[in-house]
């Protein structure tokens, strides 16, 4: 069985520049915290917006006891520096370099059978979090779509769920 895990998984995307923009948060965010799990990339329409460009979207799951105040802090801070105007009261309809939302607290191995449709509305962002979930409680899971492969440094991710550690002494995890 897999180690209990806590903490919050985000939904992030971008379509702006959207390979840069994903590469960014997630450098920022692996400053921020030791170890971030991520499920693929994946391309998808935007939805419920008058636009041409699509969207990088990837569900990251962030091990921590931060208070959400606090981590909501930070994602807004990660928006800010990418560009995304807070306060315009369309940004939810706008393009945007960075969109980064709390879906949930979540605890491993209990929450491991949420089903994704009590996390979010946005149905686009299930097969994510169902894939994160399996990687993470370390069970077999089988997503259609294909990823997209973002590069940061010597790094790649975003074809298939991985973990990425901060910490160069991890054994036999990618890291940055």
């Amino acid at each position: 069985m897999p180690p209990s895990q806590s903490g919050y998984l985000l939904g992030i995307g971008s379509n702006i520049e959207p390979y840069q923009n994903i590469a960014q948060i997630i450098q920022i965010l692996i400053k921020e915290f030791p170890t971030l799990t991520l499920s693929r990339v994946l391309e998808i329409p935007p939805i419920g917006m008058n636009s041409q460009r699509d969207f990088l979207n990837i569900v990251v799951f962030l091990e921590t006891d931060m208070s959400k105040d606090s981590l909501k802090t930070i994602c807004n801070s990660i928006e800010i520096q990418l560009g995304r105007d807070r306060t315009d009261p369309h940004r939810g309809t706008k393009d945007r370099s960075a969109d980064l939302d709390i879906l949930t607290a979540i605890h491993y191995p209990n929450d491991a059978n949420r089903p994704a449709h009590s996390i979010t509305d946005e149905y686009f962002l299930y097969p994510l979090l169902d894939e994160i979930s399996a990687y993470l409680m370390q069970l077999p899971f089988e997503l259609q779509q294909q990823g997209v492969e973002i590069n940061i440094d010597h790094l790649s991710f975003g074809q298939t769920a991985t973990t990425i550690h901060g910490d160069a002494s991890a054994s036999n995890k990618r890291v940055v």
